[in-house]
């Protein structure tokens, strides 16, 4: 009866042991065998004593080497279900892209105002490289047209006349009538910049406000050449006179040393259309105004050139000359020939006056065009030297 009792208890835990539930460990099997085929070996629930704590120690030492197997797998299982779903993305990365805030907008607007303006600095920079350009060929046709009319020739006269030689040329020129003429270039080239600049300004439409910026530099870079001018007619009023510093077509239409300004506003007239009735009543009130002063200059200068020529004639023009009274002529002629400096300043503000006096009848897009015309005037002008210049000529 015992023995079959074990035989059951034996084939009870062989099948627990096989289970996926119960897996057992190969000792415990061991043990479990050994005391079934042990005749004299009595377990404890055959002997009747009472211990029923070691087969509840040995069924959760069974329970725990089956976790301890199975852990090992439950992971891997855990791990394969994970790579098979794949990277998990942020909630930040599923969403859309977002709108720039206000400071990026204004530094975005700003890079591409920076752009924009570097290449309006580029394109003015090779306009002055080819507008230099034309001026040095200029130059150097001047230059081969004077040293062909004989102009050129060096030293100078004495005192007296006579048989001296041929007189000074402008290869003696003062010094300070050539710093006159390359500050004069310096300031061409930047006259030019400056009308490219307000060109693409007014094409662009800027706003008054902005625009208005654009006038007053060109009306002060005006205001820079009646300085050099006012500077040079102190020392050398001859040559600023004379228009040397002028382009040939230039000078055709020199008054006092710079041109008439009567004349320029009948120029720009037609291109600063429409006006106002108040508008035009200025414009014509200047003109008037400016024509009367342009008159009285100029009579005045008639006189004195009247009056420089009976002092000179004043005295026999025989050779030679009596000294003292040669000394006292040539007294005389240099006392009426300093107001000269005075009428060529004279002019000079009567010119300041009317560009800056057009500046306040005219609004600020209206002056902008007013001084595109001017510039295009006298740009003419110059290219029309050039040409002239280059022309072929007949053998």
């Amino acid at each position: 009866m015992e023995n079959s009792r074990l035989s059951v208890y034996v084939e009870f835990w062989n099948e627990a042991s096989n289970s996926e539930h119960f897996p057992l460990s190969a000792y415990a099997r061991r043990t479990t065998v050994a005391k079934a085929n042990t005749p004299g070996l009595v377990s404890s629930a055959t002997s009747g004593s009472k211990r029923p704590s070691e087969p509840s120690m040995e069924l959760a030492n069974a329970r725990n080497d089956a976790a301890a197997a199975s852990g090992p797998e439950r992971a891997k299982a855990i791990k394969r279900e994970g790579n098979r779903k794949g990277p998990t993305t942020s909630s930040s990365e599923q969403e859309g892209p977002k709108t720039p805030d206000p400071k990026t907008l204004r530094r975005l607007a700003q890079n591409r105002e920076a752009a924009r303006k570097s290449r309006l600095r580029k394109k003015a920079y090779v306009q002055q490289l080819e507008s230099s350009r034309i001026r040095l060929t200029q130059l150097e046709q001047e230059l081969q047209r004077a040293r062909a009319q004989g102009i050129f020739f060096g030293g100078g006269g004495s005192l007296l006349g006579g048989d001296q030689g041929p007189p000074v040329g402008i290869s003696n020129i003062s010094s300070d009538a050539a710093v006159f003429d390359m500050e004069y270039t310096r300031w061409l080239e930047e006259h030019h910049r400056l009308t490219c600049e307000l060109r693409a300004a007014v094409q662009e439409h800027l706003p008054e406000n902005e625009l208005r910026l654009f006038v007053d530099n060109y009306l002060a870079h005006y205001d820079e050449v009646m300085t050099l001018k006012g500077m040079v007619a102190k020392s050398d009023v001859f040559y600023l006179v004379s228009g040397m510093w002028k382009t040939p077509a230039e000078r055709c239409f020199m008054w006092m040393g710079g041109f008439r300004p009567s004349e320029l506003i009948k120029i720009i007239l037609s291109q600063i259309e429409p006006l106002t009735e108040q508008q035009i009543l200025g414009i014509y009130g200047l003109q008037q105004s400016t024509q009367e002063a342009e008159e009285a200059l100029s009579q005045g200068l008639e006189s004195l050139n009247q009056s420089l020529s009976d002092t000179i004639a004043s005295d026999s023009l025989s050779c030679p000359p009596n000294m003292a009274n040669y000394m006292g002529q040539m007294a005389v002629a240099m006392n009426k020939l300093s107001t000269l400096e005075g009428f060529v300043r004279q002019a000079d503000n009567l010119r300041h006056q009317t560009l800056h006096r057009l500046h306040q009848i005219l609004t600020t897009r209206q002056a902008a065009r007013c001084f595109l015309a001017i510039a295009e005037y006298f740009y003419r002008l110059r290219a029309l030297s050039s040409l002239w210049l280059a022309r072929p000529r007949e053998e």
